[in-house]
């Protein structure tokens, strides 16, 4: 039986590892990908994605396609036991800090249709469906996959990492014993997607709504079209499967609507967890997306995620393979993704406990509290508040409130007066951003230095800003430059020519021998 060789295997072909292999498939990187399923999952799953993803969709040259998916997400509405306003989740204003709506609702099938798509498309990836792992061996040069097609035909596949992106159940975590470390969330709700008529609509509350109510909590998600989405809490010694079939499921849908009022497109009733693996990382294999960690859906995060997960591996990936960075530097993924996930997930549940508080009297203390807390003034709160900084891997030791968290992208005023996003303009890649005020020192600095990041500076023609964004970040954060990773996050933060200095000299050290590269 012949063994196929290849860099990089993925297996599973959901959004984490279609977007991994268009990442790879992008730089080169001979990718196997394959899939026990022959098309993208059915059932309802991610509705909500951030900014973030789309700068990465945009980034990848995807974005307009995925676009007609996309509408901006609603305001979240919180209503408390007697039906009072007690939380609003809202938008930051613009301009917007990465050049794209903050928070979006969107229909996934097409969308993971356009990411497979994507990644099919380039030479270097090679995609299976209808393949089952059933078992793999590794050693330290690579990792070998054992294959059965939907014939029962075996097959054998060779790389030199593996990514394990096959889900909550993933059989990559399980067959390399990556143990899974329970956050304290377990509860069963019915998801819900429905097709909503022009009567129905009528019916509905005009935002996204939290109904935090002792005796069934649920939400209700206002998605693209005429698409809305429920989830619904089930309560104790109702029967999941039962209300996941459509006259259970039109009976927990009657305070809202009827029959009349829509198409049932989809359900499925799920076990909400919080759980994330104690290590990303087994030798030559990694894990990310929901094989790595499972969080409750209250925020929209869960794809998020896992395609954050796959942004942070694939240029580190990319650069220990061309020889550009040492193996050492994959050792930085799992702090640097296990770290943020678990803080996500830990704000992420209590946005959960806020929503499913089942005691009349704790509902009662909480909706108290958070009058209390805004003096009887709901004011929106910006989802993109709860997004943590990283907190180790490959950052900076010089600390500073703006390191390890995304660097802003700004819209750009080209000569004949366009609007183009930065990255559009600059690329991505290792870089190195100077404000407009920097000094002589500073520029000196910059340009002195052997990591190979492309030099950026404000106020420029090449960087001429619409809206005064990254001039008001320095401003704000009292800096003349940043260092930013290819996954936009920064390294880190100087206010003087030495400090710049001493960053990159010690970013040099960790890539030693090799030269850092865009």
């Amino acid at each position: 039986m012949k063994t196929c060789v290849y860099d990089v295997a993925i297996v599973g072909f959901g959004p984490s590892g279609a977007v991994a292999a268009g990442l790879l498939g992008a730089r080169g990187i001979r990718t196997f990908v394959c899939d026990r399923a022959q098309d993208v999952y059915d059932k309802p799953r991610a509705i909500a994605l951030d900014h973030e993803i789309t700068r990465l969709f945009q980034n990848m040259g995807v974005a307009k396609q995925i676009k007609p998916y996309l509408e901006p997400f609603t305001d979240s509405v919180f209503y408390g036991v007697e039906g009072q306003v007690i939380k609003r989740m809202s938008t930051v204003a613009e301009p917007f800090p990465l050049a794209h709506t903050p928070s979006v609702v969107f229909t996934q099938p097409p969308v993971e249709r356009i990411l497979r798509a994507h990644a099919a498309s380039f030479p270097s990836v090679t995609v299976a469906l209808g393949q089952q792992l059933l078992n793999l061996s590794q050693d330290e040069t690579g990792v070998t996959l054992q294959l059965q097609d939907d014939k029962s035909c075996p097959s054998t596949v060779r790389a030199r990492y593996l990514i394990g992106c096959d889900g909550a159940s993933s059989t990559v975590r399980t067959l390399t014993d990556m143990a899974l470390e329970d956050l304290g969330f377990d509860e069963p709700w019915l998801v819900v997607d429905v097709l909503v008529n022009e009567q129905g609509l009528s019916k509905l509350p005009v935002t996204s709504v939290q109904y935090c109510h002792p005796e069934r909590p649920a939400t209700m998600v206002i998605g693209p079209g005429r698409h809305r989405r429920w989830e619904i809490s089930i309560n104790p010694g109702e029967d999941p499967e039962q209300l996941a079939t459509p006259e259970g499921t039109w009976k927990l849908l009657a305070p809202w609507i009827s029959p009349a009022d829509g198409e049932l497109w989809r359900q499925a009733s799920y076990r909400f967890h919080a759980l994330v693996a104690e290590d990303w990382r087994k030798g030559q294999v990694f894990i990310a997306g929901d094989a790595a960690h499972q969080q409750p859906p209250f925020l929209g995060q869960g794809m998020c995620q896992g395609l954050r997960d796959v942004s942070n591996l694939c240029w580190k990936l990319d650069a220990v393979l061309k020889g550009a960075a040492p193996v050492s530097l994959l050792d930085s993924y799992t702090p640097e993704r296990k770290g943020h996930v678990t803080a996500l997930t830990t704000r992420i549940k209590a946005i959960g406990k806020i929503i499913g508080e089942r005691d009349v009297d704790k509902a009662r203390a909480r909706d108290a509290h958070l009058l209390d807390e805004c003096g009887g003034v709901v004011k929106p709160v910006p989802r993109q508040d709860v997004q943590p900084a990283l907190q180790g891997g490959l950052l900076s030791a010089l600390p500073h409130a703006k390191r390890g968290t995304l660097f802003p992208q700004p819209w750009l005023l080209t000569a004949n007066g366009a609007r183009r996003r930065m990255d559009d303009v600059i690329g991505t890649g290792w870089r190195l951003v100077l404000a407009a005020h920097a000094s002589q020192g500073m520029q000196q600095a910059a340009t002195s230095n052997d990591m190979g990041a492309q030099l950026v500076q404000l106020g420029t023609p090449e960087l001429t800003e619409a809206d005064g964004l990254l001039a008001k970040w320095f401003a704000d954060n009292n800096a003349v430059a940043a260092i930013v990773r290819p996954d936009h996050y920064v390294y880190g933060v100087c206010q003087t020519a030495a400090e710049l200095s001493e960053q990159l000299s010690a970013l040099c050290d960790v890539f030693e021998p090799a030269q850092v590269s865009p």
